[in-house]
This record gives C-alpha cells, structure tokens and sequence, in this order.
C-alpha cells in the first residue's frame, strides 16, 4: 500500500526527534562520570566540581557574627565560592552565640531548599534534631567542633581535640613550674570542642603536675570578652595565689588579660589559650599573654565547604583522603570524624608572623 506523503513526513519528523534525544543523553554522561575519580581519590578536587557543571547551594552557618573569628572563617568561604564557578556558598549566623538562634538560622535553610549545610554548633546537642531533619530531606550536613555530633554526613577536626587540649597545659605547666593554682575557661558549658580541650588538658595536669592545683573549672563566657574580663577580677579576688589561666573561645584570653593588667600581675600570671593575634596581639606585645593556639579559621571554613561539595558529588568519606585546604592535605578517619593538622602556636616572638 502506497503510503502518503503526510504520515511519511510525520514518521521521519519522530525519527529525528529519538535521534536528537539519543544524542543529548550521550553527551551528559561524560559530565557525570568526569566527577567518579575525584571521588575515588578521597579528593575533593576543584577540577572535578568545575567539570561536573553543578549548581549546588552551600551554607555555613557560624556561632555568631560579626566577631574576629568568624569573619575570618567568611573569608574563606567566599574563596571556596571564587574558585568553584557555580557554587553558591555563602556564610550565615545569629548575632549572638545562642543555641536556639542558631537553630532558628538553619530552620530557615532547609525552608530554603539548600544542597548542604556546614555548622560550628554553638551546642552540639541543641542542633541534633534540627540537622536530622535536614539529612532526613536529602541536605547534605558537614560540621566542625562538634566531633560528637550524630546527625551529620561527617565532622572535620582542624587536630585532635584532646592532643590539643593536652599541649596547653604542656607549655602551662612549663611556665608555672609545675605548681601553683591555676583556672580554665569556656565558650560555653555545651561546647563540644572547649570541653574536649580543657578536659585533656586538667587529665594531664592531674598526671603529669600533680602540685598543680584547679580552681573554679570552666568558667563559661559565652564568647564574650567582657565576661572573661569580669569573671577573671572575680577569681582574683576569690583565690589572691590564682597564677595560670587557660582560655578556650576566641575572646577569653584578652578578657582575662585586661584584668591581669589592670590587677598589675602581669609579670607573676601566666595566660595561654585559643585566640587570634588581631585579637590577642596588643596583650602578647605586653607579656599579659603568654601564648596563643589557633588554627586558621579561613581554612577551616574552605574546608567544610570542599567536603560538602565532595558529598554532593558522591564522594564517600575515608581514612586518608585529602583536602586543598592548608592543614587538611592528609585527614585521619575516626568514626565520622575527620582530623587534620592545622594548629599553630603564637607568641611575642613570631606573632608578626600572622596578620589576621
């Protein structure tokens, strides 16, 4: 039977159409494979994120903005935003260090539709519930200071936390002399990270400087400098032999030493703890401080965000793997704790060094 001319054309018109479509999905499966060997490596690669043509939605959510620390680790999510085209990454918190503002920040992103959230829990504890409810909606989670989280993809340790925590009093101990009376601070009682540092470090003490006695542990200062500024006048007045003072939030070294300076005991007490020099400097330069620690909170936040990406990419998390980001070329593997080695020591002598 002659076919006409009508339903011939109709029939090569439909032919060309599973012709067109046939080659579209040949050409987007080089895209998707072209991600599977950073994948493989245990490397979340640059290369491989530009390659894969994904539009992913990264947040961080912080403890608090618009302090020294964070708007450093901000600077280094925007660079993790700058070398991956594409990616939106950005950085988010409340303004003060309060469990249930933050809570209340990642309620909002996940309302948002985010890809993935990176968090510094102001506690551990009190965002359990909100990042199961992420997970359970397909969000990727990565946290950092928070390595006994248990809703997350994985937590990312700049050190482990108690060879950290151990150091301080290593070089406190040193300094005192191994005797004397001495007092340890907080952020916050619920601070995962604080705890575990000051932890290992009182285990130390009891074993290794045993005429060294703790007053008053873990004063909490919920970030703030002012409270460690006044809770240290405190401690003085209570406990006049009072010689060390170890800090654990950003802002607890330079409050205790504005009260040191103040009190004239510059020369006879020692002060060691986390914190940065454009925070700390003015007090090491004065010999209030003794010693700061730190690890590169721009580097830590670039981190977070590479892992995230990693995860949405179906990379899966191993001993070993290795970051771009500095102090994390080579992370160790501990449940789903992954520990770098990032952290450096700042006195008078080197804080030059640091300009952050």
């Amino acid at each position: 039977m002659k076919m006409n001319m009508k339903k011939l054309l109709a029939m090569l018109m439909a032919l060309m159409m599973v012709l067109a479509l046939a080659a579209c999905g040949s050409s987007s499966a080089p895209a998707a494979s072209s991600a599977a060997p950073a994948a493989e490596s245990g490397a979340a690669s640059s290369e491989a994120a530009s390659a894969s043509g994904d539009n992913y939605t990264i947040a961080t959510v912080v403890k608090l903005t618009g302090v020294a620390w964070f708007d450093r680790m901000e600077i280094g999510v925007k660079k993790f935003a700058s070398d991956h085209p594409g990616i939106d990454a950005f950085q988010t918190g409340a303004p003060t260090a309060d469990p249930a503002e933050q809570v209340r920040v990642i309620e909002d992103l996940i309302a948002q539709g985010v890809d993935a959230i990176c968090v510094v829990p102001d506690s551990t504890e009190s965002v359990e519930a909100v990042l199961k409810k992420a997970m359970d909606q397909g969000i990727k989670v990565v946290t950092h200071e928070a390595s006994t989280i248990q809703n997350a993809d994985c937590d990312i340790e700049a050190f482990d936390n108690a060879e950290y925590g151990a150091h301080f009093m290593e070089k406190l101990g040193e300094m005192m002399g191994g005797k004397g009376q001495y007092t340890t601070f907080v952020g916050s009682l619920t601070a995962t990270s604080h705890n575990e540092w000051v932890d290992a470090s009182t285990a130390l003490q009891k074993q290794k400087y045993p005429d060294m006695e703790l007053v008053s542990n873990k004063n909490e200062t919920t970030e703030d400098s002012e409270n460690a500024y006044q809770k240290t006048k405190e401690l003085l007045k209570a406990y006049p032999n009072l010689k060390g003072f170890q800090g654990s939030a950003m802002t607890d070294a330079p409050g205790v030493a504005k009260a040191i300076e103040e009190a004239k005991l510059s020369d006879s007490t020692f002060v060691v703890g986390t914190s940065l020099v454009s925070v700390s400097g003015q007090y090491l330069e004065t010999g209030s401080i003794d010693m700061i620690s730190f690890w590169d909170p721009a580097e830590a936040g670039y981190a977070m965000n590479e892992l995230a990406l990693y995860l949405l990419q179906g990379g899966q998390i191993k001993d070993g793997m290795a970051l771009t980001a500095k102090g994390y070329e080579k992370l160790t593997l501990t449940g789903k704790v992954l520990k770098g080695a990032a952290w450096i020591d700042v006195t008078k002598d080197n804080m030059g060094d640091y300009n952050f």
